[in-house]
């Protein structure tokens, strides 16, 4: 549950509600915490006359500037405001098997899929393929198995190259219908259609389709086998924040949250994955990584690692009776309160307990006798 605000010490009891608060505010102020965003409220939170239930009727002071709001009942949610960082999910390495030196490299940012040539070592295309399980440590060639043959056989599948489905996508199998499949990648790379596979020919890289963020060689380099040579990420957008490690558990996948584009315009968004490795900062604070998925990839642009800032509900209530946090009113005795105008212009004090803060709306959760929508309580307005 939040801070709520701290009651001050005691004024004279002749004074009414929003003298006392006028006199206070040239001196002090109230700091609430809403989740984890601190709200700064000044001139609010001070009551000086003891009251009882219904309080007593008073008049405002024509000194002080107030204004009216309403009492409402509806949904209310909690939310945490963070600053995360715009980008792009997932993160691979293309390894390269080929010796000799690098002639022709992708552009960065650039996208490719698998099928298509990543880069080229001596003149020779060095094809990129989705596998996970194992690297291109052999080369390849009819009747061998293993897993980086079934990985193979589901890439060829994947881009078409087995056009009369001759290869089953989990065979780990180097079939007739494998080296079929093989020569027609070779005509299209047009290279020598052998059916065979050398280990620098291929790399397998955890994705099918990569955007390239990072080149570790430059072109006439030497391509150095069993070296990292092209950094890819997914295509997929992504946001990456941390969050006050205590938020943790109140966080889940699929969580909607709200997205503020650096063009100040807003999206809408999911958790994708809350981190369970806590992060200690050097100012001591702990966190969490949680990744949020865009819900429209298209309406984030192409910026790459740029900041954003992130609205994520923790908690909600329905049914809540709500008023502006400027509303509130801290008794002598403890707890808080609000000042009601009755319908004939005069103010009511009407002790209330605090619920969830809204800390991005600025609204408060209240209950107590007597309280209903529709009220009007007053707020400072300066």
């Amino acid at each position: 549950m939040n801070a709520a605000p701290t009651a001050l010490e005691s004024e004279p009891e002749t004074r009414s509600l929003r003298t006392a608060v006028a006199s206070r505010r040239r001196r002090r102020r109230i700091v609430m915490t809403v989740t984890v965003v601190m709200i700064v409220v000044s001139g609010t939170g001070y009551y000086t006359a003891t009251a009882g239930h219904g309080g007593g009727k008073t008049k405002t002071p024509s000194s002080v500037t107030t204004g009216m709001a309403t009492v409402t009942r509806g949904t209310l949610t909690a939310r945490t405001s963070v600053s995360g960082t715009l980008t792009y999910a997932g993160s691979y390495q293309a390894v390269n098997q080929a010796p000799g030196v690098i002639t022709g490299l992708p552009k960065l940012g650039q996208v490719v899929r698998q099928g298509q040539v990543l880069y080229r070592v001596n003149g020779k295309p060095v094809v990129f393929f989705k596998g996970r399980k194992t690297p291109m440590y052999r080369d390849l060639k009819r009747d061998m198995t293993g897993l980086d043959v079934q990985e193979l056989n589901a890439a060829l599948v994947a881009s078409g190259y087995d056009v009369d489905g001759s290869i089953s996508s989990d065979s780990d199998t180097y079939t007739a219908a494998t080296v079929a499949a093989v020569k027609r990648l070779q005509y299209d790379l047009d290279v020598k259609q052998t059916g065979k596979l050398g280990k620098g020919d291929v790399v397998f890289v955890g994705a099918a389709k990569i955007r390239i963020t990072g080149l570790q060689v430059k072109l006439g380099g030497q391509a150095q086998p069993g070296a990292a040579i092209i950094t890819g990420s997914s295509t997929q957008r992504q946001v990456n924040v941390d969050v006050d490690a205590s938020l943790q558990d109140k966080l889940k996948e699929g969580q909607k949250v709200t997205i503020t584009l650096p063009n100040g315009s807003s999206a809408k968004g999911s958790v994708a994955s809350v981190g369970t490795v806590v992060k200690k900062a050097p100012s001591g604070r702990s966190t969490v990584s949680v990744a949020i998925t865009p819900g429209d990839s298209k309406a984030t642009g192409d910026l790459d690692q740029a900041p954003v800032g992130v609205s994520i509900t923790t908690e909600s209530v329905d049914g809540a009776l709500m008023v502006p946090v400027n509303a509130l009113l801290a008794l002598l005795g403890g707890g808080y309160g609000i000042e009601v105008v009755g319908a004939d212009g005069s103010h009511h004090l009407m002790p209330v307990t605090l619920g969830l803060f809204d800390g991005t709306a600025g609204t408060v959760q209240i209950t107590g006798k007597g309280v209903v929508p529709g009220q009007k309580v007053v707020v400072p307005t300066s």
